[in-house]
């Protein structure tokens, strides 16, 4: 694995720069590929973002000046992304074409050419920070509001397990070179449209409980969904729901995927649980205290099957 300044002198002497991104953006992953494109752009170099779905509207005010650029690829990085399996269908055939992965998983599958992965950063905007304090110049307000949106994101507004002095001596920075952490904080954790609010009643009302409280489980269904009417997009950051209840150690959100009635994504956070090593048991990965994976079966059958394995880790 190459270090700081390997990274630094490897990005300063490429152009024409593709960056991929995983499915299912979140704030750290939209952060750093934006983050990413504009510094490099910034340098006089041609590079582009590319996600399987889209930017996400929540994310709008990171990308409102951004275009697509008309170039002949010479190389791929992806940024924030563990497994070539999470960049959706749409960016499947660069899988084996990737020349650097940038990422902060412990569960990459260093996929790339190249890989630089530090499991220590508390989000792979972190890694990026670092990796523009080597390169030099002094990154835009944009930039920096990018990056502080995936530390922000990442660290549950600098609440989780895996926030660092790091991780706030980066952000503070960031605020001083520009970032609008006031709307970036409000947008990201406070604001929550009128269909969010809805589904969360109902859903808040359908909570199930095991091992005594210790596990709370919030079980999103296609029916569901059809029968409230409700965006998909209004369903992201449903997460972080079950484990606001008092007593609760490890709260499961599962959503059953559009195409795929048959496959949940299942969503774990927990206070005193390896998250990762319960999603590894069923093919995906994460964080100590947040993680994810698929699970297979009917709506009882893969909730039975993903609160018998978090059991045995209360």
């Amino acid at each position: 694995m190459i270090d700081y300044e390997g990274l630094a002198a490897l990005l300063s002497g490429w152009d024409n720069i593709t960056i991929l991104t995983h499915k299912s953006p979140d704030g750290d992953c939209i952060g750093a590929g934006l983050a990413l494109c504009y510094y490099l752009r910034a340098m006089g170099k041609r590079a582009n973002v590319l996600n399987s779905d889209g930017i996400p509207q929540r994310f709008s005010f990171l990308s409102e000046g951004y275009t697509q650029q008309e170039f002949e690829e010479r190389h791929v990085v992806s940024v924030d992304v563990a497994d070539t399996q999470l960049l959706g269908e749409r960016l499947e055939h660069y899988s084996d074409r990737i020349d650097l992965c940038i990422d902060h998983h412990r569960t990459s599958k260093r996929f790339a050419a190249r890989n630089f992965i530090d499991p220590d950063a508390s989000a792979t905007c972190l890694v990026l920070y670092e990796l523009f304090e080597h390169m030099g110049g002094t990154p835009s307000g944009i930039v920096a509001s990018c990056l502080y949106t995936g530390i922000a994101t990442d660290t549950g507004c600098f609440k989780f397990q895996n926030t660092t002095p790091a991780a706030h001596r980066a952000a503070a920075r960031l605020m001083e070179l520009g970032a609008d952490y006031e709307e970036i904080n409000r947008r990201m954790f406070d604001i929550k449209s009128r269909g969010r609010l809805a589904a969360e009643q109902i859903l808040i009302g359908g909570i199930r409980y095991f091992d005594e409280g210790g596990i709370a489980v919030i079980v999103i269904t296609n029916e569901f969904i059809e029968k409230y009417g409700i965006d998909r997009a209004e369903l992201d950051g449903m997460a972080s729901i079950p484990l606001n209840v008092e007593g609760v150690k490890i709260g499961i959100t599962m959503k059953q995927q559009e195409d795929n009635p048959e496959c949940f994504k299942v969503s774990l956070r927990t206070v005193c649980a390896d998250a990762c090593e319960i999603a590894e048991k069923f093919g995906g990965g994460g964080h100590v205290r947040a993680a994810g994976c698929t699970v297979s079966g009917s709506a009882d059958s893969a909730l039975l099957r993903i609160v018998s394995e978090a059991e045995k880790y209360l």
